[in-house]
């Protein structure tokens, strides 16, 4: 498979992408650029500046969130709030295995919002449902 329908497979199967036209996809595809991280290596690091989402092509990721893990695969995003806002990081995330990923950066990606409000509506939707599932964790791990 070429590298841009990798790129294309995996923004589709984002919720912030998933419903947007080819030409949107490619848009988006040609703001970004390919980077890759060794095994051990941070992607992201909590309390840093975000500047970037990372979309992953392949290789494994872990997320830690104030000692609570997960794993992210080929398909899996990080740091999309720094699309919308460049606060610090909330999380690290580092490689379990080569990882291939997509750079999305915020500053660019604010700019096609503007021209492209669908996306603003799906990126809202998703990061409403991340915070719930964030509220449902911390009401588990609470309780």
């Amino acid at each position: 498979m070429s590298d841009a329908a990798v790129e294309t497979q995996a923004l589709k199967s984002t919720p912030f992408f998933g419903a947007l036209s080819d030409e949107d996809i490619a848009e988006i595809i040609a703001m970004g650029e390919q980077t890759s991280f060794p095994e051990g290596t941070a992607i992201v690091t909590h309390g840093e500046v975000g500047d970037a989402m990372y979309v992953l092509l392949d290789g494994t990721a872990e997320v830690d969130v104030g000692g609570r893990f997960h794993r992210l695969h080929a398909g899996n995003f990080v740091g999309e709030m720094a699309l919308l806002s460049s606060g610090r990081r909330l999380a690290t995330v580092t490689a379990t295995a080569p990882v291939r990923a997509l750079r999305i950066p915020g500053e660019g990606f604010r700019a096609f919002l503007l021209s492209h409000p669908q996306v603003a509506v799906a990126m809202l939707q998703a990061l409403s449902e991340r915070l719930r599932e964030v509220e449902q964790r911390l009401d588990a791990w609470i309780t």
